[in-house]
């Protein structure tokens, strides 16, 4: 994962857009300059429309949802993601790509991307933030140097509390689901953007965004 040229083409060649209506964008825009990839600020559907992947960062799921009601964004994000486009949440951002919000608000909107059922705050309040090592499936269990477990900051976290069959349990913190993927979209109940470490950005870039770019150019060329 550590190069930028595969069968895929280029990093350089990408568009990642940040979902910047509210939460940590910045440091997500520093993760994906840092490997190598162009970050887009998404506010409007007219910014989605020009992405190849879209994260959606942590911050407060409520205050996402009712942004993006606001700003024109549920119905072009649904629609975007159920045609492909990879996306990646976490935190904030997973409870947002959920089918199914345990203890959600009536009024808040989550965006049908991954098969799942999360419960907000799950790991307790702010002063029960943690860091912990986990190993992550695609991402921990290779071989070489990169064979190293992933340190986890968990703020406020969500857990995943049941996955439907098409969804694969990438990692769990002791027995709660804590990171998951169905086709291409990825979510993470911890905070990857905020430690010197960007695996899983590269597993993102990498793994999803870039061949389902690929597809999607070849299949215009065509």
């Amino acid at each position: 994962m550590a190069g930028s040229d595969s069968e895929f083409g280029s990093r350089v060649d990408l568009k990642v857009g940040v979902l910047a209506l509210q939460g940590d964008v910045h440091a997500h825009t520093a993760a994906l300059a840092a490997v190598g990839v162009a970050a887009v600020a998404v506010r409007r559907p007219a910014e989605l429309a020009m992405v190849d992947g879209l994260i959606l960062p942590g911050g407060e799921s409520t205050a996402i949802s009712r942004l993006a009601e606001t700003f024109e964004l549920l119905k072009p994000l649904r629609e975007r993601i159920a045609d492909g486009l990879p996306a990646f949440g976490c935190c904030a951002g997973m409870i947002m790509l959920a089918r199914t919000i345990a203890d959600g608000r009536p009024d808040q909107h989550s965006l049908d991307g991954i098969d799942m059922t999360v419960r907000r705050n799950s790991f307790g309040r702010q002063v029960d933030s943690f860091e912990t090592d986990l190993h992550v499936e695609g991402i921990t269990d290779v071989s070489g140097e990169l064979a190293r477990p992933l340190r986890a900051v968990f703020i406020r976290a969500p857990w995943v509390e049941e996955v439907g069959p098409g969804v694969t349990v990438l990692s769990r913190y002791q027995d709660k689901i804590v990171a998951v993927q169905q086709g291409n979209v990825l979510a993470t109940a911890f905070h990857p953007e905020i430690i010197d470490d960007y695996r899983v950005h590269e597993y993102f870039v990498d793994r999803v965004v870039r061949p389902a770019a690929a597809r999607a150019r070849g299949a215009v060329a065509s």
